[in-house]
């Protein structure tokens, strides 16, 4: 069995989209990649609307298993998926980067919120498939 690769999520506050990344990325693809997330600054909590709906959609209390942290606090990774982030994006070094360019729902109503963790849960499946193709060809 090989290594499974690491992912960052990664965006400016590591508050809400890189955080529902993450959570999805741990609940819905584990064996495939290993998640992580973070940013170039941190909030004392995540999200108080990600948490609660994604509590709500998948039983994930993010306020309990994850935290705000900087892109110093990462291991080395493998690929990095930055959010969206209509500012310079934090680098950092990685064999495949991605953006996935998803507008941060933070001070939205709901509906915003659940379309942002729909497409999030959309992307990791789609992201899980292509490693496990990439990976596979012993690359």
């Amino acid at each position: 069995m090989m290594k499974r690769p690491t992912v960052a999520f990664i965006c400016v506050h590591n508050s809400c989209r890189s955080q529902i990344a993450k959570a999805l990325g741990k609940l819905l693809a584990s064996e495939v990649f290993e998640s992580f997330s973070a940013g170039t600054e941190t909030k004392p909590q995540i999200n108080p609307d990600a948490v609660r709906l994604m509590k709500q959609r998948y039983g994930i209390d993010m306020s309990k298993t994850q935290h705000s942290k900087l892109l110093s606090e990462l291991p080395p990774v493998d690929i990095v998926v930055t959010m969206g982030c209509n500012v310079q994006c934090p680098y950092l070094p990685c064999r495949y980067r991605m953006d996935w360019g998803l507008d941060d729902p933070t001070g939205q109503p709901d509906e915003v919120f659940l379309d942002t963790i729909q497409e999030t849960e959309n992307r990791i499946l789609e992201l899980k498939d292509w490693i496990k193709t990439q990976y596979s060809k012993g690359d």
